[in-house]
């Protein structure tokens, strides 16, 4: 039997979910995302009941941010991994990841903060209006959670999904309390790169639908 490849491949994967999940509490627009997520981990469980959370207007205000050309700020380079590279470029939106940047490393160490907490002050300016996707660090999502709280930057959207048992659990309640910026989270202590990388690769794929319908 030849191997299927591409896209084949993609669309068998997406009818295995379907036909393993069958009903589910998702709406037109977020299923396809929380799918995605799947597909990029094979874990069912994101399936489950409210184990993806989407704040009010989360998908549309990210969508219109892309197709205006936003800045998108990762937390690791993990995240730019696995997103597909055509779409940006097609949309002309920036990607800043400042992690590895000798000069974060230096001002985290001068100030006694992260790496990840520093780079998301870094990009202060990307962030207002921009979409931040942070998948591995919850101490970059908890400083940009603070720097909306000081009123200094408003996303447009924020995908907030980091893996792990230190605070990343923590990060996500504090943002799913978040009013004043839309989000994509989940619950509990699964996420990743991958996911969050996903994500953001589902809503470019509604955003191509949206502009040929």
């Amino acid at each position: 039997m030849q191997t299927e490849k591409g896209q084949s491949i993609e669309d068998a994967s997406m009818e295995m979910i379907e036909n393993e999940i069958g009903n589910h509490d998702y709406n037109e627009k977020e299923w396809p995302i929380v799918r995605r997520i799947i597909h990029s981990t094979a874990d069912f469980d994101f399936a489950s009941k409210n184990k993806i959370v989407f704040s009010k207007n989360a998908i549309e205000s990210g969508i219109n941010a892309l197709k205006n050309g936003c800045s998108i700020v990762v937390d690791v380079n993990g995240v730019i991994g696995g997103m597909n590279k055509q779409n940006p470029k097609d949309f002309k939106n920036k990607i800043i990841c400042n992690i590895s940047s000798p000069e974060i490393m230096e001002l985290a160490k001068n100030q006694g903060k992260t790496r990840s907490q520093v780079s998301m002050r870094v990009a202060s300016s990307d962030l207002e209006g921009g979409i931040v996707v942070i998948g591995n660090a919850p101490t970059a999502l908890l400083e940009v959670i603070q720097m909306i709280k000081e009123g200094l930057v408003k996303p447009a959207l924020i995908i907030g999904i980091p893996v792990g048992f230190i605070s990343s659990p923590e990060s996500k309640e504090e943002l799913s309390h978040i009013t004043e910026v839309p989000f994509i989270t989940n619950i509990g202590r699964k996420g990743g790169s991958s996911s969050a990388s996903a994500i953001l690769n589902a809503l470019y794929k509604l955003l191509r639908a949206d502009l040929t319908s």
